[in-house]
């Protein structure tokens, strides 16, 4: 494998962790996984947006931050690969779409703060799904406090991470996961494993899976 530190990135219900787990079982790796269950505000957020959306994001970062901060910096002897399922810019992109612009003003103050130490990805494997395939696999997974996630908010998601994803310059491989099943065909992994063993310039490179 030619990257040391890879993120996987996507909508909610693009299927992350699941690949997160088993790249991270296929390479022997060190995963970091998204602590979502958590958050204590997750449940009133989707509840009420307006009123918790800034203690929602502030948690999220403070718990991405520490959790980012004590494993990368505890090198493994037996595990030089590490695997994770978010990218700590999904802090800003995430409160972009679900705070109100005085409130996201003070949140990106904090986060440029932060972000100085963290250690960005060598590589981002970005999962795009069409809507439609994100609502399926969210009643799937059968999350109470996500059934009610409307249509209008995962676009919003979309928009924000292919907007910034097209605006930076990060080594990205942008995967189109419409018809994904990355368990149940051995097809799908192949195709990622193998474009991580690739070597990459900075920018976009797309995969289609087989």
């Amino acid at each position: 494998m030619k990257h040391n530190f890879v993120t996987i990135e996507g909508n909610i219900g693009a299927g992350k962790t699941t690949l997160a787990h088993l790249l991270s079982r296929h390479y022997n790796a060190r995963l970091i996984l998204e602590e979502f269950a958590d958050n204590p505000f997750l449940p009133k957020f989707y509840d009420n947006p307006k009123q918790y959306a800034f203690p929602l994001e502030l948690f999220f970062m403070a718990e991405r931050f520490k959790q980012l901060k004590d494993l990368l910096q505890t090198k493994d002897l037996f595990q030089s690969i590490t695997i994770s399922d978010y990218l700590f810019t999904k802090c800003l992109l995430f409160a972009k779409v679900n705070l109100p612009d005085e409130e996201f003003r003070l949140y990106q103050k904090l986060f440029d703060i932060i972000n100085q130490q963290i250690v960005m990805p060598d590589i981002l494997i970005y999962l795009h799904s069409p809507v439609n395939r994100l609502q399926e696999n969210i009643r799937k997974r059968n999350r109470t406090y996500e059934q009610s996630i409307a249509n209008d908010y995962l676009f919003k998601l979309q928009e924000t991470y292919t907007h910034y994803i097209r605006q930076h310059n990060l080594k990205t491989l942008f995967v189109d996961a419409s018809n994904a099943d990355f368990l149940g065909n051995e097809l799908h992994l192949k195709a990622i494993v193998d474009a991580l063993d690739k070597e990459y310039e900075d920018g976009q490179h797309y995969i289609t899976l087989p």
